[in-house]
């Protein structure tokens, strides 16, 4: 399995509330805070909804 590293870039403020909530439930509250996970298909798609506010790399 590969591993991602997301981090936020941009803030959530004026986003749409679902674009908000994907952000806290990939445990993104802060700005430059990182989070690593297991690239899955789930993870994917939350990472591609909210593309414009944070910077992904691979492990």
């Amino acid at each position: 399995m590969t591993r991602i590293r997301v981090t936020k870039t941009r803030s959530t403020l004026k986003k749409l509330p679902k674009q908000v909530n994907i952000m806290e439930a990939l445990g993104l509250r802060k700005m430059n805070s990182s989070r690593e996970f297991d690239h899955s298909p789930s993870i994917a798609g939350m990472v591609d909804k909210v593309k414009h506010l944070v910077k992904v790399e691979n492990i």
